[in-house]
């Protein structure tokens, strides 16, 4: 599966009512560590199909890092049925970022 862009038009379809565990990644482009840990979050989102990865821009999306209180980044968040359910700042290492979703 490949990582999917969102944005606060589609935020609800793809995190909130997706019928999978979503770990949604909060990055910005100039970001040297959002850009270490997107190579990650893009592996795993190839490796495991049953997991779904998003990815938040949040210069585009500010509006949804604000309502997530999003203050550095880069920012994962795993959602389960429509709610938060692990959080965590800065870039981690595969395993960790595969831990976050045994919570």
């Amino acid at each position: 599966m490949s990582v999917v862009t969102v944005t606060k038009d589609n935020f609800e379809q793809e995190v909130l009512k997706s019928d999978k565990p979503v770990l949604v990644d909060f990055w910005a482009s100039w970001c040297g560590p959002c850009r270490m840990l997107s190579r990650v979050v893009d592996e795993i989102a190839s490796e495991h199909g049953d997991k779904k990865i998003c990815k938040i821009n949040v210069d585009e999306q500010p509006e949804l890092a604000q309502q997530f209180n999003v203050m550095s980044i880069p920012t994962l968040i795993v959602f389960k049925n429509g709610n938060t359910v692990k959080r965590v700042a800065g870039a981690r290492p595969k395993q960790d970022v595969l831990n976050l979703f045994n919570s």
